[in-house]
């Protein structure tokens, strides 16, 4: 079945309200049952909000300079590599940001990924293996694909979730350790009858299924932004099939990046560590599966 970019670009953003939706009610059950357990002020949410989100913002500054770094890119000479940013250039004005740095990684598998806070502070990575694999309408599609993560402002969306998700982990560890040591706060809810009982059943289901459905939550955020900056980078360009080409050539290939890890595996337009390359992901993946990536791309009417 045929669909435009349009519906397809409408029904990820969507889901992806929906997840964050979804991710908020949670954390708030938590916050809730724990305050009925442990008798807990607003000064305590305060406390520790303030805590976890000064926490995500200094990670949320400095996002860029970690990836790149831990990523080994270097900055892309203009006079060495000059195709590759003549398409950064192009690719920008299409979208209407402006140019990102531009860096390549010393691997030789084929991959990129962007990232930056927001459009006037954002980056481009690609590795030498991908300049090598890919002519120039695939590495076209490709650079179109890490633009649109800028313009969509990823980075800001997966530090949200992030920030939620940390809440609640660390609600989770608050919860386990005041169980493990007692206290005050713990005498006070088995005080409660019956209600505090309960409460506290609810408290241990939500400690074990929590951390469950915050990876769950973020993987499927993760997966529909992927979807989304593939549609995106389509629009940008008016034809999704160097992009669908590029990610063919992705699925077969074999091996996995030097410098990755399941810390900055979202980042990248393919898994760096090759877990995409089936027909079917699972509930954890960060990527959906690359070959229905590149059927949706097929598949898009321009």
């Amino acid at each position: 079945m045929k669909q435009t970019l349009y519906n397809l670009i409408s029904r990820n953003k969507w889901r992806t309200f929906f997840f964050i939706l979804v991710f908020s009610l949670l954390l708030g059950l938590i916050g809730y049952v724990l305050a009925q357990i442990f008798s807990w002020g607003i000064e305590f949410y305060f406390l520790f909000g303030l805590i976890i989100i000064f926490y995500n913002l200094i990670l949320y500054y400095n996002s860029d300079k970690l990836a790149l770094t831990f990523s080994g890119a270097k900055p892309a000479s203009p006079e060495q590599y000059i195709q590759l940013h003549n398409i950064v250039e192009e690719v920008s004005i299409g979208a209407g940001i402006p140019k990102p740095k531009v860096y390549v990684m010393p691997d030789p598998m084929p991959n990129a990924f962007a990232t930056g806070r927001n459009p006037k502070n954002a980056s481009v990575a690609v590795t030498e293996g991908l300049l090598s694999m890919m002519n120039r309408e695939e590495l076209q599609g490709v650079i179109a694909h890490e633009i649109a993560h800028i313009r969509n402002y990823d980075i800001l969306l997966m530090t949200i979730a992030a920030i939620i998700g940390g809440l609640i982990i660390l609600f989770r560890d608050i919860f386990l350790r005041s169980m493990w040591f007692g206290g005050r706060s713990r005498s006070r809810s088995s005080q409660k009858g019956n209600s505090g009982a309960i409460f506290m059943i609810i408290g241990i289901a939500l400690a074990i299924v929590a951390p469950i459905l915050v990876l769950l939550i973020r993987s499927a955020i993760s997966r529909e932004r992927e979807y989304l900056a593939d549609a995106s980078g389509a629009y940008i360009l008016r034809y999704p099939h160097g992009l669908s080409s590029a990610l063919a050539k992705l699925g077969n290939y074999k091996g996995k990046m030097q410098n990755s890890s399941d810390a900055t595996a979202h980042l990248y337009i393919a898994n760096p560590l090759g877990k995409d390359r089936m027909s079917v992901s699972n509930l954890f993946s960060t990527h959906p599966p690359l070959q229905k990536r590149v059927q949706r791309l097929n598949e898009l009417v321009i």
